[in-house]
């Protein structure tokens, strides 16, 4: 046999076991073998990434707090989140309530502090702002759709177990002390936020 007939031979099996076996270009293409993008629906869209980034923030706004609000905000942020509060939006129109509300709608994590939760000198009445907002945040994620039921949020006081005195029905919830300390509320905040998400997050000393 001379060697262009021995060629024209090879050449002949090869072309016909690609036609048998191998798929041919765009057989791949269709098939999506050569791509390894996530299906367009499976992508999260801009609505999705905020949701997941933002915390709000249940805490209290006088002056006597500021040092330990400012301390869970900058460790928030520094964590790589977005901070929401009801002190965002200064709208008349709007509702107090319905505001806090749309704010617990659009986060997906949420920081309550209860450490306030005590008697007013003046009125002898307890302050249940924070209990009441926290209320709103569970049962957002107990009853709301698919997306709210992936809420999680950290509860703050100034004693682990103080909240057993006017709140037992949370008992079971992983409370998390912070004794009036900035240290250990940015120490607390990292700790919670990595658990949630599990990413590499600088020490709670380091944010301090």
């Amino acid at each position: 046999m001379s060697g262009g007939t021995a060629k024209r031979g090879r050449s002949k099996r090869l072309e016909s076991s690609s036609r048998q076996g191998a798929p041919a270009a765009h057989q791949l293409r269709r098939s999506g073998k050569r791509s390894r993008k996530l299906p367009r629906a499976a992508r999260p869209n801009r609505a999705e990434r905020e949701y997941d980034l933002s915390v709000f923030i249940n805490c209290p706004f006088d002056r006597t707090y500021l040092r330990l609000l400012h301390s869970i905000i900058f460790a928030v942020v520094h964590c790589g989140f977005r901070a929401r509060c009801a002190l965002e939006l200064d709208d008349g129109s709007q509702v107090r309530i319905t505001k806090i509300l749309k704010i617990i709608r659009s986060c997906r994590y949420g920081i309550h502090d209860l450490s306030r939760t005590e008697i007013d000198p003046q009125s002898r009445l307890p302050r249940f702002n924070m209990p009441l907002e926290l209320g709103f945040f569970i049962g957002a994620k107990e009853f709301g759709t698919r997306t709210q039921s992936r809420k999680s949020c950290l509860i703050l006081d100034r004693e682990q177990f103080r909240y057993q005195k006017f709140i037992s029905d949370i008992a079971g919830q992983d409370i998390r002390a912070h004794d009036r300390k900035e240290r250990r509320a940015i120490g607390a905040v990292r700790d919670w936020l990595s658990s949630c998400t599990r990413w590499t997050m600088p020490g709670g000393a380091h944010i301090h």
